[in-house]
């Protein structure tokens, strides 16, 4: 099997708006928590996410803004910054090169934004009002098929929709793209637009949301005993992955080597979890089998840690089934303590997180964990971020419909 690297990073999330700010900024665990300022939360039992703070008409024209969703731009942005990164300009490669070049991104809810906007027009005005883009802006392949169009990516080209796992797959979809010989190159990831009236009001009617609204810093607490649900996040991450020799060729910097996938389901209820944790453990063991790796050689854990009573507590579970004793030495932080949960995004900003604590030799802390649990008791890396030479790690994520996901990645051997 081929051997697939990670050679660009590209990331649009309530920290910031390129990897440069938001990874400064999640190491020194700051918030990106806080009211909603994007429509009238006054009847809303909740009233905070994690924002996106961005301009698109600094980016886009009028003309095209009509035609993309949200999360969509997000995309083509965080693409753009990527593919720099890796130090790949589309423009000059050739179609045969191009042929071999895919794009596979993940999304949960694709585009809900223009979805509101348009039965808002429809309701109003009627039908004739509703834009001749209204299909081709919202549908969840939009995003894909969009960074596919501006970059002449010729290759595979598809999107994934598992709710949280969405990102996980397209993620896990893009390594076996590049290990069967089918892309040298793949351009993947997760985007999610979805704080909206009506998904924060499905969410809230749902009790997956944190409540306090009167303390949002303070609201998204993975792990702690105090958490009482998640915080709506949005954003996205983009990530290069590459045929090692393919990147060795052309000078390319490696963050770090794509060494494994696991991907299976719980077979249980549509939004909660199976409790014993062994859905989510036969991931996590799918991942080290393919990576060829013993436990005891993963150094860290990028958690799914959602700040749900249930989700945090059973995550724990699958890690001690699977590391036992080891389970007492892995540092497991959870990047959603900062940026909220993203959704069909999550797992791609989390890797992009990832790659950087490999890269850099540094773990980002979990926010507000100050009251230990008893049913999660590891090290989440409370209070500041801790240098540790992470030689293996791994990324999880966890959907409904009792999807489980997990990515390993590590240093380049050799």
């Amino acid at each position: 099997m081929r051997r697939v690297v990670i050679t660009g990073l590209g990331t649009i999330n309530a920290l910031g708006n390129d990897v440069e700010t938001s990874w400064a900024r999640i190491l020194r665990g700051e918030n990106g928590i806080g009211p909603i300022t994007r429509f009238d939360t006054s009847q809303q039992s909740v009233k905070i996410a994690a924002q996106v703070a961005l301009d698109p008409s600094k980016h886009f024209a009028v003309p095209d803004m009509r035609k993309l969703d949200p999360f969509t731009m997000w995309a083509l942005l965080a693409t753009d910054e990527a593919m720099r990164d890796a130090g790949l300009d589309p423009a000059k490669a050739d179609d045969a090169e191009r042929e071999r070049w895919g794009c596979i991104i993940g999304t949960g809810i694709g585009g809900i934004t223009g979805i509101e906007e348009q039965y808002d027009g429809l309701m109003e005005k009627g039908p004739r009002r509703v834009s001749p883009h209204f299909v081709p802006k919202i549908m969840a392949n939009a995003v894909s098929g969009q960074v596919a169009i501006k970059n002449g990516l010729l290759g595979t080209c598809f999107t994934t929709s598992s709710a949280c796992a969405s990102a996980g797959h397209a993620m896990g979809m893009a390594w076996r793209s590049i290990q069967w010989g089918e892309s040298d190159l793949v351009v993947t990831g997760g985007s999610e637009s979805a704080t909206t009236p009506l998904s924060l009001a499905g969410f809230s009617n749902m009790k997956a949301l944190s409540t306090r609204n009167d303390d949002p810093a303070a609201a998204c607490r993975p792990f702690d005993k105090e958490r009482d649900g998640f915080v709506m996040g949005e954003g996205c991450g983009v990530l290069v992955f590459e045929e090692l020799e393919h990147a060795r060729r052309r000078g390319a910097r490696i963050y770090a080597e794509v060494k494994g996938y696991g991907s299976t389901d719980d077979a249980y209820h549509i939004t909660a979890p199976e409790e014993s944790g062994r859905g989510p453990a036969r991931a996590l063991r799918q991942a080290l089998a393919h990576a060829r790796l013993a436990p005891e050689s993963v150094d860290y854990i990028n958690a799914h840690g959602t700040s749900t009573p249930y989700n945090d507590a059973i995550e724990t579970r699958a890690i001690k089934l699977v590391f036992g004793e080891h389970a007492k030495k892995l540092c497991v932080s959870s990047t959603k303590s900062m940026v909220g949960h993203l959704l069909g995004a999550s797992a791609a900003v989390e890797l992009v997180v990832t790659a950087l604590s490999i890269h850099h030799g540094v773990v980002h802390p979990t926010r507000n964990y100050t009251t230990p649990d008893p049913e999660c008791d590891l090290d989440y890396v409370p209070g500041a971020a801790r240098q540790l030479r992470v030689r293996n790690a791994l990324s999880n994520s966890l959907g409904f419909g009792g999807h489980n996901v997990s990515i390993c990645i590590g240093q380049l051997d050799g």
